[in-house]
């Protein structure tokens, strides 16, 4: 018979031990917790395969197409050309809506200053991001040969110009999980429709709980997250803890069906988000000193809230801007338009890179700033630019990427990359080994083969080049 203390003893050991256990699975030390219905959560942290750099990612991404010699890739050659016709081994370029044999090239009218030690050549528009010249590292070569924005997009996305496909988002949370259990893993914010609809960030043929969540800022950021008025506190716990544990019964009888067990993950994490969620959200918490840094737009307050979401575990957040009519396309009046986009988005991307900088965050966070593609040197019409996606310019930061660099090149005039040309197959492949995650070792089986995010495509060799010393 054991003494009244060595009793007390073993429970106080016992009970240290379930809490140990607990906080191993949630950070992946251990194997996540099963029950008696064989659950496991689809959203528990994994290890990556090697170390990572970066343990989250965030995407600023220019719904349109921007064009890579008004922002990044200033053309001396560009502008001493203006009004003439292109150079004849480029008249057989396929375009969207243009012959470029009967175009005119048109110079930029953008100036550009040397910025930051390195002096990466940077739009004055951007006159705030100027100042983080020494974090970014400009890719001036990106390409693939898709011309259409819905395609263009779903290619930048999925790795395919095709529906159907997992996003980028939905791969990295089913490759590593998540940091939290009370927020989404991947999340996307936008302001406007865009293109291509929500099918940009859906889950493809992965699991349902893979899917990105769209939010919006204020009390409401998930629709129909709050229960009705009548079935609140301990009512609705009651109900939901009843409900789930029917399911897990059923889960009991099929094992393994992961639609199953990402709809009980679902329900659990909608019940969590409900508190967790609009305090997440909430940018009236932050000093008003911060809120004033980021700028009082909605670009602005988004890279507010994508600081929040990183900072309390969300893996991955998308931030779309330009939605309905005000986007990027500028098939038209290219210049004025390029100018008050970039005024739109620069104190955001300026305050969100030196926010993370100041809390020590920025080491281990990805920004990436995109489009779909670029625009061609060429006019379309009197003023504008039409769609090219043979070169075009995208930038990183943080996430162990060697900051003040430029890599690659566009020919002279800025048709096409000539100089380490970076197709979306390799950028995909360079960024999920940033993230610890070798490209063709995470596979999904689906349609009788082994599915992945670069296809049967994709190199990282970049990646060391853009991070190392």
């Amino acid at each position: 018979m054991p003494s009244r203390r060595d009793m007390l003893m073993r429970a106080g050991l016992g009970c240290g031990m379930l809490a140990l256990a607990d906080l191993l699975a949630r950070d992946g030390v251990a194997a996540p917790a099963t029950d008696a219905s064989n659950f496991i959560d689809p959203l528990a942290p994994r290890e990556p395969h090697f170390p990572a750099r970066a343990k989250r990612i965030i995407w600023l991404f220019m719904h349109g197409g921007p064009s890579q010699v008004d922002t990044f890739d200033p053309k001396t050659a560009l502008i001493q050309h203006d009004g003439k016709g292109p150079p004849a081994e480029l008249h057989n370029l396929k375009l969207q809506f243009t012959d470029v044999a009967k175009q005119k090239l048109m110079g930029s009218k953008m100036s550009f200053s040397k910025c930051g030690e390195s002096g990466i050549d940077i739009c004055d528009e951007f006159r705030h991001l100027q100042g983080c010249a020494d974090d970014l590292c400009v890719i001036r070569s990106c390409h693939h040969d898709v011309f259409n924005h819905t395609p263009g997009i779903y290619l930048m996305n999925t790795g395919h110009h095709l529906m159907g496909r997992p996003s980028m988002g939905s791969w990295l949370t089913y490759g590593l999980g998540c940091e939290t259990d009370n927020l989404p893993a991947y999340v996307v914010m936008n302001d406007g429709p865009l293109k291509p609809g929500a099918g940009v960030w859906s889950n493809g043929f992965l699991p349902t709980v893979h899917q990105g969540t769209n939010i919006r800022s204020g009390a409401q950021p998930i629709a129909n997250l709050r229960p009705p008025k009548e079935m609140a506190g301990a009512d609705q716990r009651e109900m939901f803890e009843f409900v789930q544990s029917l399911n897990r019964q059923h889960l009991h009888s099929r094992p393994r069906d992961t639609n199953l067990e990402a709809r009980i993950a679902s329900y659990e994490l909608a019940f969590r988000m409900q508190s967790a969620a609009p305090e997440a959200v909430d940018i009236n918490r932050e000093p008003k000193r911060t809120q004033e840094m980021y700028g009082n737009n909605t670009f602005g307050r988004h890279c507010l809230i994508a600081r929040r979401l990183v900072e309390r575990g969300v893996r991955m957040v998308q931030i779309y801007d330009g939605g309905g009519s005000n986007e990027w396309d500028t098939h038209g009046n290219n210049y004025k338009r390029h100018v008050g986009l970039i005024r739109r988005v620069d104190q955001g991307c300026a305050a969100l890179l030196n926010d993370l900088k100041q809390r020590g965050m920025l080491a281990d966070t990805l920004v990436i700033w995109s489009g779909e593609f670029g625009r061609t040197p060429t006019t379309e019409g009197n003023n504008g630019r039409d769609h090219s996606p043979y070169g075009f310019s995208i930038w990183l930061a943080g996430g162990g990427v060697r900051g003040g660099q430029v890599v690659g090149a566009t020919d002279e005039l800025g048709f096409r990359a000539v100089e380490d040309p970076l197709h979306i197959h390799d950028l995909h492949a360079t960024l999920l080994h940033l993230m610890g995650i070798q490209h063709d070792r995470l596979t999904y089986f689906h349609d009788s083969r082994d599915m992945r995010l670069t296809d049967v495509h994709g190199q990282h060799g970049i990646a060391e080049r853009i991070t190392r010393a």
